[in-house]
């Protein structure tokens, strides 16, 4: 099955996808950073979205 662009959420929440528009914006705006350090933070701490919360010092 196709993934649904039209998701606002990723669809996956155990995993951050940085190839999906929609999931860049859905997790910068739930971790209140910027596009580029969501993906420093994805890049030191892999895309395990528990990771990277802690990464970024926030809470999932």
């Amino acid at each position: 099955m196709a993934d649904d662009k039209s998701e606002r959420g990723p669809q996956d929440r155990s995993r951050i996808n940085l190839s999906e528009d929609y999931e860049v914006r859905y997790w910068t705006k739930k971790f209140g950073v910027s596009k580029e350090e969501l993906k420093r933070a994805v890049a030191k701490a892999g895309s395990s979205a528990a990771a990277v919360a802690r990464e970024l010092g926030k809470t999932l």
